[in-house]
């Protein structure tokens, strides 16, 4: 998956003056004020340069003539906003963020399904240790059985072997298996 980085170049953003323009340029709800009270304390004031803004120290005290006009009532954070707003283009974020969204769903889906696989082996896997375990049983009970008629036949065969010893020779030699 590839990943863009987006960075927009610096472009100059434009400061009103302090003098009025004409009412066109500013956004017709505005309501015109006067700049708020500023101390001749030190504070900080911005100048345009060409690589942005620059800042320095100083007062406002001999700057701002309190007699001028009125306030224009444009906020630098609406232009700011504005502008940022027609730079910034949220596609491929959001692009990405439905992909990612995707693949986290299809993992989850995996993961759901290979616990349910998982749960299906454990319930097969019960079912054929208990099927082992009735087999051995009956391999077990089988043997015994097998063990038990083996023993009776022999006995059955000593006995005849001693009561009919001529016949049992004649049978023995006519029906001989090879017990190999």
């Amino acid at each position: 998956m590839a990943t863009h980085h987006y960075q927009s170049p610096a472009l100059p953003i434009n400061v009103p003056s302090k003098a009025p323009g004409p009412a066109s340029l500013y956004p017709v709800g505005r309501v015109s004020g006067s700049p708020p009270d500023i101390s001749d304390a030190s504070t900080t004031a911005g100048s345009r340069t060409s690589a942005g803004f620059s800042y320095a120290s100083g007062s406002f005290g001999g700057d701002y003539d309190s007699s001028s006009a009125s306030y224009s009532g444009v906020e630098i954070v609406d232009v700011l906003n504005d502008r940022m707003q027609d730079m910034f283009d949220p596609t491929p974020l959001d692009k990405g963020l439905a992909m990612q969204a995707q693949a986290s769903g299809q993992l989850n889906a995996k993961q759901r399904e290979l616990i349910e696989l998982q749960a299906l082996a454990q319930r097969r896997l019960k079912g054929v240790r208990a099927s082992f375990a009735d087999g051995i049983k009956v391999a077990r009970e089988t043997k015994r059985d097998l063990e038990w008629t083996q023993k009776r036949v022999n006995a059955l065969k000593a006995k005849a072997e001693h009561a009919h010893p001529d016949e049992y020779r004649r049978a023995a030699k006519k029906y001989t298996f090879d017990d190999n």
